[in-house]
C-alpha cells in the first residue's frame, strides 16, 4: 500500500467531507446512498441496479475477506462511486484472489475512505438521498458542490438501457456449493422454459432458477412481446434493474401484451414496470431501501422475512384501483413489498430473493413461480 492521497465527497446541499483515496483516482458523479449490509460489497459492486449511484456502505470496514472470480453478479461493476469508514487493504479469506483496493483500481471505480459514513448515512436519511461528487484531483469545495448541483436527478432517468444485455443468450448456471462449485443442471430435471427480460439481472436470480428446474433464456430489456411469445416459455421473469421505471415505457408496454398470455414473476425493477403495466403509479422514496437486513411480512403466512433489498423507488398500491392485492409490506416504512394479481398467475416483490448478498429467507419465491407455471400449464 501506498501513501494515501487525500480525496473529497461534496454534497448538491454544499456538505463536503474529507477523506483518503482507494480504488481508481479520478472523478465521479451519481446520487448517493447507503447500504446496511455487514458483509457482501463484492456482490453491491456488481448490481447494475446500482448504476448512476454513489454507494455508501454503514458497517465499518469493508475489503476484509478480499474479492474472488465466483461471487460477482454481473460483467461489470456498476457503482459510480464507493465510500467506506475503513478500507482493508490486506485481505484474509482462503478464497482472496485480489484486494478491494486493486479491484475497483481494475474496474475504474473511484473510492473514498477515512470520512464520517455514520454522519454522512445520517444527513442522507434526514435529507434524503442527494447527488455528490467524489474527487482524487479537484479538491476546491465550491467546485465540487457545484458540479454535484448540475447532476440530473435520478427522478426521470431510464438507465436499463446502459445495463441490459446487447442480444439474447441461454443460462444453464445453478447455484454454487463448496465441494463443486456452480452446479450444471441435469437435463432431466428441467422442467420448464422461462424467458428472463434482462433490465440489469443478477446472475444469481437465473441460479436460483436453473436450481429450480428451469431452462433459461435471457433477452434484452428491448425485446418485443412478440418475440417473447415466439420463444414460447412457459413463464417469464422481469429482472431488478436501475433507475426510474416511469421513464421505461417500451419495457411497461411489452408487459402490458404479456399479462394473461403467460405466468409473470417480477423483481425490484420489474415489479414496479409490471405495476405500471397493470396501470398503477410509481413514487420515488426519501432514501429507498439498501441492505440485506429489510424486515418484510408475508400478508397471507403473517411471516417476517429478512430481506435483501436496492430500489430507490416504490409502488403506490391503491392506484391499482383493486387489481392487485398486498402480499408482502415493509416493517419499517410499510411500504409495498409484493403485490399479485387477483385473477391472473401474475406476482411481484420489491426486493432481491436470490439472496446475494443476503439472507435466504425468500428462496421460497422461486419455488411458487414453478407451482404457478405448474398449474398454467395443466
Amino acid at each position: 500500500m501506498t501513501e494515501s492521497k487525500k480525496a473529497l465527497l461534496a454534497l448538491a446541499d454544499g456538505t463536503v467531507f474529507e477523506g483518503y483515496s482507494f480504488g481508481a483516482e479520478g472523478e465521479v458523479s451519481g446520487e448517493v446512498v447507503f447500504n446496511t449490509s455487514i458483509t457482501g460489497y463484492q456482490e453491491i459492486l456488481y448490481d447494475p441496479s446500482y448504476k448512476g449511484q454513489i454507494v455508501t456502505m454503514t458497517y465499518t470496514e469493508m475489503g476484509n475477506y478480499g474479492i474472488n472470480i465466483e461471487d460477482i453478479e454481473s460483467r461489470k461493476t456498476w457503482v459510480e462511486g464507493f465510500i467506506v469508514k475503513d478500507a482493508c487493504f490486506y485481505p484474509s479469506n482462503w478464497r482472496t484472489t485480489t484486494t478491494l483496493d486493486d479491484h475497483l483500481k481494475t474496474q475504474g471505480i473511484v473510492g473514498i475512505y477515512g470520512i464520517d459514513t455514520r454522519a454522512l448515512t445520517k444527513h442522507i436519511r434526514e435529507m434524503g438521498a442527494i447527488n455528490g461528487v467524489i474527487s482524487t484531483f479537484d479538491l476546491d469545495p465550491f467546485n465540487l458542490v457545484r458540479k454535484a448541483k448540475a447532476h440530473p436527478s435520478m427522478k426521470g432517468l431510464n438507465l436499463v438501457d446502459y445495463v441490459t444485455c446487447d442480444k439474447p443468450y441461454k443460462w444453464n448456471e445453478g447455484l454454487w456449493e463448496l465441494e463443486q462449485g456452480y452446479k450444471k443442471p441435469v437435463e432431466n430435471e428441467i422442467s420448464f422454459h422461462v424467458v428472463v427480460y434482462d433490465f440489469g439481472v443478477k446472475y444469481n436470480i437465473l441460479r436460483n432458477l436453473v436450481n429450480v428446474g428451469c431452462a433459461i433464456t435471457v433477452v434484452p430489456a428491448h425485446t418485443p412481446y412478440t418475440e417473447v411469445l415466439r420463444l414460447n416459455p412457459d413463464g417469464i421473469v422481469l429482472s431488478n434493474g436501475p433507475g426510474d421505471p416511469e421513464p421505461v415505457q417500451y419495457a411497461v408496454e411489452n408487459i402490458r401484451h404479456l399479462i394473461g398470455k403467460k405466468p409473470i414473476f417480477g423483481i425490484c425493477l420489474g415489479h414496479q414496470l409490471l405495476a405500471l403495466a397493470l396501470g398503477g403509479r410509481t413514487y420515488k422514496l426519501k432514501f429507498g431501501h439498501r441492505g440485506a437486513n429489510q424486515p418484510v411480512m408475508d400478508m397471507r403466512t403473517k411471516k417476517v422475512e429478512i430481506t435483501s433489498q436496492n430500489h430507490g423507488f416504490a409502488v403506490d398500491i391503491d392506484s391499482l384501483n383493486g387489481i392487485a392485492e398486498i402480499t408482502h409490506i415493509n416493517l419499517n416504512d410499510k411500504t409495498v413489498e409484493g403485490l399479485a394479481h387477483k385473477k391472473l398467475p401474475i406476482f411481484s416483490v420489491q426486493y432481491h430473493p436470490e439472496a446475494s448478498p443476503g439472507p435466504h429467507d425468500a428462496a421460497y419465491l422461486y419455488e411458487l413461480f414453478i407451482e404457478m407455471m405448474e398449474k398454467h400449464r395443466k
